[in-house]
């Protein structure tokens, strides 16, 4: 089974995940979900998401919570025992691990920032701290934080188009120097959410020569994130030539909709993990055809 099989498996099982946060999540269930063994399905959703399913699902809980502390007048307890907790003591530890604080002090802390207007989403174009945006049509679209839908953590990055009559594409995107990874093969990835993507959205990477000249490129054409789906993992993965000078990568949002992206990953992978460059000669004939048009011709 190819590296794109885990990978897409691996994304069905975070789907089935994000849809049952507050039911008892076995490991055993999540691997027949996709088919997988256990010892197999343990060791993928490692390789691919970077941390154990244990871990993941209690991050992803844990988030959860935080936003129901801020949005509800539920009891710690309550929201405790609901992301499957066993006790308040147990959730108070885990939460104070992520948050550096209790959950009564988060509580707190941020109902007062909300009550003076400062814990909202920002509905301005401001770009987060070393990222643009930029694309065909910009002007169209807008971008920023937003602290109440995340993945993990306190923020995540969304790009949204102005209305529904938007169109071309945007981009949110960095670009760096390419010498600390000339021959090695890279991965970017992130978690993206999206709602009511009418066209298409995805993570997208780019390796160019100091002349112009495009090395290796991936922008998920052929898997495009599109409508309205809930938190799921995406990778780009290229290798990086000897005369490369620039990458670049970001997400991009072509058409109306909205996309969210968080807990990014840019790193260095070895050999087992393919690339995922779109090969120009994809969709080609291997011979010339209809040379004379008269495969055209319609009888009648």
């Amino acid at each position: 089974m190819s590296y794109q099989d885990h990978e897409k498996a691996i994304q069905g099982s975070l789907n089935f995940i994000e849809q049952h946060l507050t039911n008892e999540l076995q490991i055993n269930i999540l691997a027949k979900h996709v088919g997988y063994s256990r010892f197999h399905f343990q060791r993928i959703f490692r390789k691919i998401i970077g941390k154990s399913i244990a871990e993941y699902i209690r991050e992803r809980r844990i988030t959860q919570s935080a936003r129901r502390l801020i949005t509800t007048d539920q009891r710690v307890i309550d929201i405790a025992m609901t992301y499957q907790f066993n006790s308040q003591e147990s959730f108070t530890r885990a939460f104070k691990k992520v948050y550096g604080m209790t959950p009564g002090d988060y509580r707190k802390l941020l109902r007062k920032l909300v009550s003076k207007g400062e814990f909202i989403v920002s509905t301005k174009n401001n770009a987060p701290n070393g990222w643009i945006m930029t694309g065909e049509s910009p002007f169209d679209y807008e971008t920023g934080l937003d602290n109440r839908i995340v993945h993990s953590g306190n923020n995540s990055a969304y790009l949204r188009s102005k209305d529904e009559n938007a169109r071309g594409f945007a981009t949110l995107m960095q670009q760096i120097k390419a010498d600390q990874y000339r021959g090695e093969r890279v991965r970017f990835s992130a978690f993206v959410k999206s709602t009511d993507v009418k066209e298409s959205a995805g993570l997208w990477m780019r390796v160019d020569h100091s002349s112009g000249e495009v090395l290796a490129f991936d922008n998920m054409m052929n898997r495009q994130i599109k409508g309205t789906n809930e938190w799921n993992h995406f990778s780009v993965v290229l290798d990086i030539p000897i005369k490369s000078e620039v990458i670049a990568f970001g997400v991009l949002l072509n058409g109306s909709g909205q996309i969210w992206m968080d807990e990014l990953g840019f790193e260095v992978v070895d050999d087992s993990v393919p690339v995922t460059e779109q090969s120009p000669t994809e969709g080609l004939s291997n011979e010339p055809v209809n040379l004379n048009f008269e495969d055209n011709i319609i009888t009648r």
